[in-house]
């Protein structure tokens, strides 16, 4: 007869959750043909989401661009994603930004908003507390311009739902270290 205070199978030990967190990857890889496809690829073979993704060439003459990848996991997916970000043949570098103390995110925004009367006025006021510019007016709507941290710009969005949001087009996440270091 089993023993009850033994479980029966390694099956029925009770698996503690763990927390899955936001992570951001700075990664400077070659820049040539393919490379975001491998990078894409990667994530999509083993089934990790990108929440934002944006790339440029950041040095013409040593042909290389900066990819920054905003992703979602458990501390041994983020780690095993950084690890295989290292492995590829094209990089260079990767950064988990998130662990930087001296990592810097920040992202474009453009909201539309309509509204008229109280709504249209308190849009504006919201829009000024978090220094978002005015880039387009009609006699129903704004563009707002809004750059910050990707919480700020997401509070903006919510206060906004309220008031008239027509629209939002985010850039995704760009990263920087602070002071002289470079990536």
């Amino acid at each position: 007869m089993p023993d009850p205070a033994q479980p029966a199978s390694v099956y029925d030990l009770a698996h503690a959750e763990q927390e899955e967190s936001r992570a951001t990857f700075a990664v400077l890889v070659d820049n040539e043909p393919g490379v975001l496809h491998r990078v894409v690829g990667l994530f999509a073979a083993r089934g990790y989401n990108i929440d934002s993704l944006t790339v440029a060439e950041t040095d013409d003459n040593a042909h290389t661009s900066r990819i920054t990848i905003v992703t979602r996991g458990t501390p041994q997916v983020l780690s095993q994603i950084e690890a295989q970000l290292q492995k590829m043949v094209s990089t260079r570098h990767v950064q988990d930004v998130t662990k930087d103390p001296n990592g810097l995110e920040r992202e474009l925004a453009l909201i539309k908003v309509r509204g008229s009367g109280t709504e249209r006025v308190e849009a504006l006021r919201v829009a000024d507390i978090f220094r978002a510019k005015v880039v387009d007016t009609t006699h129903e709507s704004f563009v707002f311009e809004l750059t910050g941290a990707p919480t700020k710009i997401d509070k903006f969005v919510d206060l906004m739902r309220g008031l008239g949001l027509v629209e939002v087009s985010r850039t995704g996440v760009l990263s920087l270290q602070r002071g002289v270091e470079r990536l």
